[in-house]
Formats: C-alpha cells, structure tokens, sequence
C-alpha cells in the first residue's frame, strides 16, 4: 500500500501530503505507526518525521499525548509542518528541523517513547537525488547513533519502536548489548504467504524483560489482507 503515484494520501482522519518528502507514505511507515504500543506514552518524539505520517497516526491513537517530530530535510519539514496543521491534531503536535545529534545536544526533555522509521539499505548503491539518498541510506544517521540518541532521550521506563529490514537483526542485537538496551518486541513481516521476512517491528527498552516474538502476515492473496494486518491498521485506511 504505496500512495508513490499520488501527491497525498487520503486516511480516515487526516490527509498526508508527500510530493516534496524523498521517501513517500507507504506500507512501513503505517505498520509502525500502528505497532508502536502507545499505552502510558505522553510524550513521544518522532525521529525522521519524513511527511509526518507516524507522528499523526500516534496523535490519533493517543489523544492525551504529545508527539515531537524532527526532521533534516527542509523540505520535508516544511510539508509535515503543513500536513500537521492541516490535521485535527495540530496543537499536539511539534515539528522541528534538526538531525538528531543535533537535537539529543540541545534538548535535554526526555520522552515515554522514541519511534522511528529510519534509514537503512547502508550497503546498498546511492541514489543520486542527495534527499532520497539521506531518507533511505545510512548516511546523516547510523543505526547505532540512532539507538544511542534515542535511549539518551528515554525515560527510566521508556520504549524505542522501529522498523527495519529483516537483514540487520543481527547488528541490532549487537548494538542492544552495546548500548545496554532489551530487545522487549519482535514482530516478523511476511508480504505473502510463502514469502521470506522483509521487515521487522522492534521495541526495545533500558529494562530488561521477556521477549514477545509475533509474526505479521499481510497478503493472504494479491490486494487480499490477513486478519492479523487488518486489524492493526483499519482505523486509518479508509478502504478497510
């Protein structure tokens, strides 16, 4: 479910428009917005806000919360800015252009949930427009600094919600030893039956705790979705 073609996307209570972001609204950025757990969260900080989608669809899940979205990109930020206060949750909202080193050095609040939809695909070539190539590449952000900014970031009984490719499992429970952090979610994307894991849906915390392992079918069948995937995000596509 990609609105690549289009220059907005239409949801139930708000519209996202993305033909001035590098990375557009799609698949990965609703399954986290939907997936994150926003259960205690008051405060949350969106990192790499892009079009502002999951800072929109967490302020419409939570309606006490209040929700920071940073952003590098000028122009993305401008167009989340306007997608914001287009929105009915304006007022809860706050974007902000920074990188996120930047950000971490020079607010010091601390925050009930980082989430991210960050960069990654770092080994692969770059694409040649520097804006997509910062929205999809390692580039300003590594995995590691993201982690690392994110837990500064935290309070004591916080949570960091990401999704990343299934590829890099592995360097991320790496980094979890390294910046003592607890792998506390794990959620394996299928696309379709019979398909290998594309993504993963992580939250990790600074406490320790049981792993809760899930797996997320999202095709039964071509434009076909499973129960599991209707459920987690039909209160934002309009025609689920």
């Amino acid at each position: 479910m990609s609105a690549m073609s289009n220059p907005s996307f239409k949801f139930k209570q708000f519209t996202v428009f993305h033909d001035k972001c590098a990375m557009k609204v799609g698949t990965d950025g609703v399954l986290l917005g939907a997936w994150a757990s926003v259960e205690g969260c008051s405060q949350l900080l969106d990192v790499g806000t892009g079009s502002g989608l999951i800072a929109l669809m967490l302020a419409q899940r939570k309606r006490d919360a209040f929700i920071t979205a940073i952003e590098i990109d000028e122009d993305a930020c401008r167009q989340a800015t306007d997608n914001v206060n287009a929105s009915p949750f304006s007022a809860r909202i706050t974007v902000e252009r920074s990188s996120f080193q930047q950000f971490t050095t020079t607010f010091r609040q601390q925050y009930d949930m980082v989430v991210s939809n960050p960069p990654f695909f770092k080994k692969s070539l770059l694409p040649p427009d520097p804006g997509k190539a910062n929205a999809r590449h390692s580039v300003s952000l590594s995995l590691e600094e993201l982690l690392q900014g994110a837990k500064q970031s935290l309070k004591p009984y916080g949570r960091i919600a990401l999704i990343l490719p299934a590829d890099r499992l592995t360097e991320l429970v790496r980094l979890t030893h390294d910046t003592s952090l607890a792998l506390r979610r794990l959620t394996h994307v299928v696309p379709a039956p019979g398909k290998a894991v594309r993504r993963i849906l992580v939250e990790l915390s600074p406490q320790t705790g049981e792993l809760m392992e899930t797996e997320l079918l999202i095709e039964v069948s071509r434009h076909h979705y499973s129960p599991e995937f209707t459920r987690l995000v039909r209160d934002f596509y309009l025609h689920l």
